[in-house]
């Protein structure tokens, strides 16, 4: 077998709160039909992501978005990964995060059937393994909603 080469990963990660920007993202994907991420800043006490968004979401939808988050969570599902050749995944992922060093062969993160996207990150085996996703706060401003969240366990 031909032995993979990914870039190397140069950032320490929480991996709770690293899976659980992958969950996020693909929840606001699904409740707003937006991008992932516009940027992150992970940290294992507390962390932020900001979404491009044409309005700030109400305090319904901020609720729904947690009471979404904590239903993946609790489903247990398995965090597992699969190699892929950078020209197949660019026909099924957006790639446009990738840097330009990126390798040929990218690391796919599934959860479950969730999420799935190209990460080096490290991740949980199980999203049971998070504990409980909670918004602290959150704000709008020039098309971007910054939320401001963490997990307990």
């Amino acid at each position: 077998m031909e032995e993979i080469i990914l870039n190397a990963h140069n950032k320490t990660e929480n991996p709770q709160n690293h899976t659980t920007e992958h969950l996020l993202n693909q929840t606001m994907i699904r409740l707003f039909n937006c991008g992932r991420a516009v940027s992150a800043h992970i940290e294992a006490k507390k962390s932020k992501c900001d979404y491009a968004l044409s309005q700030e979401p109400t305090a319904e939808e901020i609720s729904n978005i947690e009471n979404t988050m904590n239903t993946v969570i609790s489903q247990g599902l398995p965090v597992y990964s699969e190699f892929m050749e950078k020209g197949k995944a660019k026909e099924i992922y957006n790639l446009s995060k990738l840097p330009d060093d990126a390798s040929e062969t990218l690391k796919i993160v599934h959860i479950g059937d969730y999420d799935a996207c190209p990460c080096i990150g490290i991740h949980v085996e199980n999203t049971k393994e998070i504990g409980t996703f909670k918004i602290l706060s959150s704000s709008y401003e020039n098309g971007i909603w910054r939320v401001r969240w963490k997990t307990v366990r």
